[in-house]
């Protein structure tokens, strides 16, 4: 495992030197604006990266605003006590995907969100407040609390949120396993672990964010 600033050198090289990398490199959000997001912007993100998986982004993005629209802008308790009658009438609408498990996971997604709300003031409270060098932990919780927020479902929607967040895409997966965190893609819980561990030392030695250190790592290989 090279130090952080070897790393950082490599992607540099690769796009053009330092300043042109840091105009590439994503920055999170700060924990103040992760808690003013309201929490049905959070199902909607949620309901998006589902939806994405295994699909093409750019029909989903064309029907996103027959998806806020269907789902009343996400309201929470509105998603909440949909009727499975409810999510069958959807099942015929042509401007949505119709695809039942996923609409389910939707009204499932908006009850752990009203949960979390319950438990913590506000579900972006939750996240927000999550720290970033046990984000494996944030992962874990979301696949067994939350529908269909496994793989790097959950990892794309804490991004595109803004949160604090590595992805483990198919160059940082690569990345890692050159610099011999893991042999080969991340699923079991000591790889996770090992892969925290390293992002951590990545972050302490050039006092970068995990996005940044993920982008730098995926910016520096290969393809």
């Amino acid at each position: 495992m090279r130090h952080f600033d070897q790393l950082l050198k490599k992607a540099a090289a690769r796009k053009g030197g330092l300043h042109a990398l840091e105009k590439l490199l994503d920055k999170p959000k700060s924990r103040a604006a992760l808690r003013a997001i309201p929490d049905n912007r959070w199902l909607s993100e949620m309901t998006r990266s589902i939806f994405q998986a295994g699909f093409v982004w750019r029909v989903v993005a064309n029907k996103w605003p027959d998806f806020e629209r269907v789902f009343g802008d996400f309201d929470l308790h509105g998603v909440a006590y949909l009727s499975d009658e409810g999510i069958a009438a959807l099942l015929n609408d042509p401007s949505i995907i119709r695809h039942h498990k996923k609409l389910r996971a939707t009204r499932d997604n908006a009850i752990f969100l009203l949960e979390l709300a319950k438990e913590h003031g506000s579900a972006a409270k939750f996240i927000a407040d999550f720290p970033s060098d046990a984000y494996i932990d944030l992962l874990d919780c979301l696949k067994r609390r939350a529908s269909r927020m496994g793989g790097t479902s959950a990892q794309y929607f804490l991004r595109r949120m803004g949160k604090d967040s590595f992805i483990l895409s198919r160059d940082v997966i690569k990345a890692l396993i050159f610099e011999s965190i893991i042999e080969r893609s991340a699923t079991s819980k000591r790889d996770l672990h090992a892969v925290q561990t390293a992002f951590n030392t990545w972050c302490d030695q050039g006092g970068r964010s995990l996005t940044e250190v993920s982008r730098i790592l995926a910016m520096g290989i290969d393809s």
